[in-house]
């Protein structure tokens, strides 16, 4: 496997970061997946818009996003795979012990590896814990992804492949990777960013390509909602046919379907979408 460190390709045995980096000591750092398909990148634009955006919010450097292009380039031909998950990794560099960032320039990572095909369908559970919506890293591809490794964990171990976090005023707010869509009475919605929720680029095409609407919601809309899905980088739009221990169905409801139909057919006729 060759990485990309700081401005060129390495072997993976030699592709190494300081114990000192901040990105590494704190999670100062913010990052993207992408789904690639044979040595092509989907949305590479806007998932890059979102990585400025992301540095901006955390207070890093602006990435150069020509060497962000070309090392995904130089990744994605070193490394060919049918179907992948390209990471992109920013961080505060090499920095002293504790919070405070020091003078050395950010580093850069892309690496690429295999990823599995998806189910259609899937299962999720919610979790006690909340997303601060008024926090301050709201709304940004943070690298500190500690709280979503437990929630993962507690969804894993109750036989589901996601879990749904409300925020602290009680609303549906998101998935630990993943934005979350209800049909409720024929019509699709999904949360607003001020929920907290990461705005996800799947979910931003989603919403264009289906007309889905950004409503409030209560968690607890989960309990009568007709129909559920995900969306996210690898998931795509992917149906839930059971939350919690309520049991949705065995297959993607009518407007799932659809969902799923439209932005397959409108990813596919443009893999860069503006």
């Amino acid at each position: 496997m060759k990485i990309w460190l700081d401005g060129e390709l390495r072997d993976a045995e030699g592709a190494r970061v300081s114990v000192l980096d901040h990105g590494l000591t704190v999670g100062d750092g913010v990052f993207e997946t992408l789904r690639t398909v044979d040595g092509r990148a989907f949305a590479l634009t806007r998932h890059l818009d979102r990585l400025t955006a992301s540095a901006r919010g955390l207070g890093l450097p602006e990435p150069d996003l020509d060497e962000v292009r070309r090392a995904c380039a130089a990744v994605l031909e070193a490394n060919p795979v049918p179907l992948g998950r390209l990471r992109i990794t920013y961080t505060g560099g090499l920095s002293p012990l504790g919070s405070d960032r020091g003078e050395a320039a950010p580093t850069l990572v892309v690496a690429v590896g295999e990823a599995p095909r998806r189910p259609d369908t899937t299962a999720v559970v919610t979790v006690p814990w909340t997303r601060n919506e008024r926090g301050a890293l709201a709304g940004l591809k943070s690298t500190s992804y500690g709280e979503n490794v437990v929630a993962l964990a507690r969804a894993r171990a109750e036989g589901a492949s996601e879990a749904l976090f409300g925020n602290t005023v009680g609303q549906l707010c998101e998935g630990t990777g993943s934005n979350v869509f209800v049909a409720l009475d024929g019509v699709l919605h999904t949360p607003p960013l001020s929920s907290g929720c990461l705005a996800g680029i799947t979910r931003a095409l989603a919403v264009e390509w289906t007309g889905a609407k950004e409503t409030d919601l209560p968690l607890d809309v989960l309990e009568r909602a007709d129909e559920v899905f995900l969306t996210s980088t690898l998931r795509d739009v992917q149906a839930v046919t059971r939350v919690d221990g309520r049991q949705l169905g065995d297959t993607p409801g009518p407007l799932t379907a659809e969902a799923m139909r439209v932005f397959a057919e409108r990813a596919a006729a443009d893999f860069d979408p503006r």
